[in-house]
């Protein structure tokens, strides 16, 4: 028991899982003195992804076709569907809203039934942060510099 003790204890320190913290979607009708705040929504659908404003959709981005992509097979021999969403133009569009109202923090993922865990995963990604390309003086190399979008996400289902 003497060398087990200590052992578990050295060993518990290099098993860590990362988490990333999630926040649920708050109510504002109870606070109508507050002012009206931009509130983004990224909605996932079965047919491709759209980005609302709590009253209106701003933009939809259908699905990539599928002659246009590489087909990806996981190790279970599943097909991965989550390359078929276009996430670059998701980020392109994020990265405008994020440039008119650089102070806001927080968006919302919403998904609809039935869509595979790695969409939510990739989605959420792409509405946290984003790469964008500096082109460099002549002679030098561009350079890849990732910028933080919106990284208080909240999730729930759509619509």
């Amino acid at each position: 028991m003497v060398v087990l003790v200590p052992f578990l204890l050295i060993t518990a320190v290099f098993s860590r899982m990362t988490i990333i913290e999630l926040s649920l979607p708050t109510s504002t009708g109870s606070n109508a003195s507050q002012k009206q705040q931009l509130t983004i929504e990224v909605i996932v659908r079965q047919k491709g992804i759209e980005i609302g404003n709590g009253k209106q959709v701003l933009a939809r981005f259908p699905l990539l076709k599928e002659d246009t992509l590489d087909t990806v097979v996981d190790d279970e021999g599943v097909r991965d569907t989550s390359k078929r969403y276009d996430l670059k133009l998701l980020s392109k569009f994020l990265i405008n809203i994020k440039g008119k109202y650089p102070e806001k923090t927080d968006a919302s993922v919403l998904m609809e039934a039935n869509i595979e865990y790695r969409v939510l995963i990739n989605v959420m990604d792409a509405v946290r942060s984003a790469f964008i390309r500096q082109e460099g003086a002549e002679g030098e190399a561009d350079v890849l510099q990732q910028v933080v979008l919106f990284p208080d996400i909240s999730i729930g289902d759509a619509p």
